[in-house]
C-alpha cells in the first residue's frame, strides 16, 4: 500500500549544535592565524605580543581541529563538566589573543560574545552566567592591568564594562531562547510522532478492511491501494509495485461508464478462472476537475451472501413447518397406494397410474427431506484439510456409497494443497457435485466421467477444487439461477442439490461458481477459504 510519508521534525541534539561551534572555532583559529602569518591588519593582530598572539592561534587552531576529529570520527560527546572546560579554553585563547593585540579596544574582546552564546546553548542556567561572569572579570582585568602596568588610558575600563555588560546579555537571552526553541522542538516533535501514529493507525485500517481501496490519479495511474482490492481484482504479483489502470481492464471500464454517467454499475466478473464478483462504486476527492477519484470495490458475494441469509432465516422456518405438514398426507398418499398395488385385479392402466403415484410420492418425499434436512444442518466446523491426501480417499468412498463404476479421475497440481472445510461438509458437496456430473455425463458420452482437479491460485494462494464433466452444459443464461432453491433442468430432480452445495460452501467461507474450462466442459470451480485465515 502506498502512502505520503509525515515529515519528520529532526532531532534537537546538543552533539549537533557542539558540532556546528567546533567549525567555528577551528575556522576562526585558522583565519585568524592565516591573517597574523600573511600580515593582514598589523597594527590589529598581535601587534603588542606577536609571539604570543602566533603560538595562542596556533596552539587554539590545533586543539579545534582534534576536537572536530573527536566529534565527527569518534562520536564523542562530552559531558556538562568537559564542555565547561571546553568553553573556558576558549575564553582563555580569546583572552590572550585580545591581550596580545592591544586589549579590548582591538575589538577582539567582542570575540568573547560568541563563546558566552554557545554556552547558553550549550550549559545548564548557572554554568552559563557563571561562564559570562568569568568572560566579564577576565575582560576587567586584563583592563585593569594594562591601566596598572602601561598606564594605557582609562577608556579601556569603559569598553571593558560594557563588554561585560554584553556578555551577561547574550548569556541569559541565549539560554532564554534555546529554552524556548526545546519546548518548541518537543512539542514540534510530539506533533509530529502523534500525526505519525495516525497515519500508521490509518494505514493498517485501511489495509484490514474488507472493502477494497483505490485511489487513481488524473492520469490513470493507480496512486493507492489496499490487500482486499488486490484480492478482489486479481492484480498480479509484479504489477503491485507500478500498477496503472491498463493492468485493470474490468477497473477502467467500468470507469468510463461512471464518467459518461451510466448508472447502475453491472456487477463485475474478474479474471476468467476467477470467482470473484466484485461491485465498484466511483467518488472524486475534490470538486474541481481533474481530481484523484476514490474507488471502493466490494465482494458481492458477500454482499448476496448476506441478503440471502436474511431471505432464508424467516423462509427456512416456514418451509420447515410446511414439510411437516406435507409429509404425513403424503406418507397417507404413498401407503394407499402400495396397498391398492397389492389387488389382484388391475388392470395395466391401472398399474402404470400407481407407478407414477410412487414415484412423485417418493420426488416429493426427497424434496421434505432436503428441506428438512436444511433446517436441521449443523454448524459447520471447519478443519484444516490436506487435499492431496484426502482426495484420493474420497473417490473409493463415493463409488462405495453410490455403487456405480463410472470414470472418477484426480488430477493434483500441486503436491502440497492445504485447505479448511468441514470435512463431512465437504464430501457432502463433492458427491451432489459428482452425481449431476456423472448424470450429465452419460447424456453426452453414454457413460459418467467426472474429473477432480485441485490445486492453489497463484495470486491469492487459496486452494480450489474443480469438479470437471463431459454433459451438455448450462445455457449462460441460467448461470446465476442454478443455486437457487428449487431451480431445475431436470423432470426428476429436487432443485436443492447445488443450493445445497452452495449453503454448505458460504457456512465454510468458499464460494462456488459455474464456468467452462478451456476445453469446453462444464466446470464448477470451489475456492476455498486460505489455510491460515481464522473462520
Amino acid at each position: 500500500m502506498n502512502t505520503a510519508s509525515v515529515q519528520r521534525i529532526p532531532n534537537y541534539s546538543t552533539y549537533d549544535l557542539l558540532r556546528v561551534y567546533t567549525y567555528y572555532r577551528t575556522l576562526l583559529g585558522s583565519l585568524l592565524l592565516l591573517m597574523f602569518q600573511g600580515q593582514v591588519a598589523p597594527t590589529v593582530l598581535g601587534y603588542e605580543h606577536p609571539t604570543l598572539f602566533f603560538y595562542t592561534s596556533a596552539i587554539y587552531t590545533a586543539l579545534n581541529i582534534i576536537t572536530l576529529a573527536l566529534l565527527w570520527r569518534a562520536k564523542f560527546l562530552p559531558s556538562v563538566q568537559q564542555l565547561f572546560v571546553l568553553l573556558l579554553i576558549d575564553l582563555l585563547a580569546v583572552g590572550l589573543l585580545m591581550h596580545a593585540s592591544g586589549g579590548a579596544m582591538s575589538g577582539l574582546g567582542y570575540l568573547l560574545l560568541v563563546v558566552v552564546a554557545a554556552g547558553g546553548m550549550l550549559l545548564p542556567g548557572q554554568l552559563a552566567v557563571l561562564l559570562a561572569a568569568l568572560a566579564s572579570i577576565a575582560a576587567l582585568i586584563e583592563s585593569i592591568s594594562r591601566i596598572w602596568l602601561f598606564s594605557a588610558d582609562t577608556q579601556t575600563i569603559f569598553s571593558s564594562g560594557i563588554l561585560g555588560a554584553l556578555l551577561f546579555f547574550t548569556a541569559i537571552a541565549f539560554q532564554y531562547l534555546t529554552k524556548k526553541l526545546r519546548t518548541t522542538h518537543l512539542e514540534a516533535q510530539a506533533q509530529a510522532e502523534h500525526a505519525a501514529h495516525l497515519q500508521k493507525l490509518a494505514q493498517l485500517i485501511v489495509e484490514r478492511m474488507r472493502t477494497g481501496i483505490l485511489v487513481l490519479t488524473p492520469d490513470q495511474r493507480v496512486d493507492l491501494f489496499n490487500k482486499s482490492a488486490a484480492d478482489l481484482l486479481a492484480i498480479p504479483g509484479s504489477k503491485l509495485n507500478s500498477l496503472t489502470l491498463q493492468d485493470i481492464p474490468e477497473l477502467e471500464e467500468q470507469l468510463q461508464q461512471w464518467r459518461q454517467h451510466t448508472s447502475p454499475l453491472p456487477i463485475v466478473r474478474v479474471g476468467a478462472r476467477s470467482a470473484n464478483e466484485v461491485k465498484i462504486n466511483f467518488a472524486p476527492l475534490a470538486e474541481n476537475e481533474p481530481s484523484d477519484i476514490l474507488v471502493f470495490v466490494e465482494d458481492n458475494r458477500l454482499i448476496t451472501q448476506q441478503a440471502q441469509q436474511l431471505k432464508l432465516a424467516s423462509l427456512g422456518r416456514l418451509t420447515a413447518s410446511i414439510a411437516h405438514e406435507v409429509r404425513n398426507p403424503l406418507g397417507a398418499i404413498s401407503h394407499a397406494g402400495q396397498l391398492l398395488a397389492e389387488s389382484d385385479n388391475l388392470k395395466a392402466d391401472d398399474l402404470r397410474l400407481l407407478s407414477i403415484i410412487e414415484t412423485h410420492s417418493k420426488r416429493v418425499n426427497q424434496i421434505i427431506e432436503n428441506v428438512l434436512q436444511l433446517s436441521r444442518r449443523r454448524t459447520a466446523t471447519p478443519q484444516q484439510v490436506q487435499l492431496d491426501q484426502w482426495l484420493p480417499k474420497f473417490i473409493p468412498d463415493y463409488r462405495n456409497e453410490s455403487g456405480h463404476d463410472d470414470n472418477i479421475e484426480l488430477r493434483l497440481l500441486s503436491s502440497d494443497i492445504p485447505a479448511k472445510f468441514d470435512p463431512d461438509q465437504l464430501h457432502q458437496v463433492l458427491s451432489n457435485l459428482c452425481d449431476n456430473g456423472r448424470r450429465y455425463s452419460k447424456q453426452v458420452l453414454g457413460k459418467g466421467r467426472v474429473l477432480l482437479e485441485a490445486g492453489i491460485e497463484q495470486n491469492t494462494q487459496q486452494p480450489y477444487i474443480r469438479v470437471i464433466d463431459w454433459g451438455p452444459g448450462i445455457n449462460q443464461a441460467e448461470h446465476r439461477d442454478i443455486f437457487e432453491p428449487f431451480y431445475t433442468t431436470s423432470t426428476t430432480g429436487s432443485g436443492l442439490g447445488l443450493y445445497i452445495c452452495k449453503e454448505l460452501c458460504e457456512a465454510n467461507q468458499a464460494f462456488i461458481h459455474y464456468t467452462r474450462t478451456r476445453e469446453g466442459q462444464s466446470c464448477f470451480h470451489i475456492q476455498l477459504a486460505h489455510p491460515d485465515r481464522a473462520l
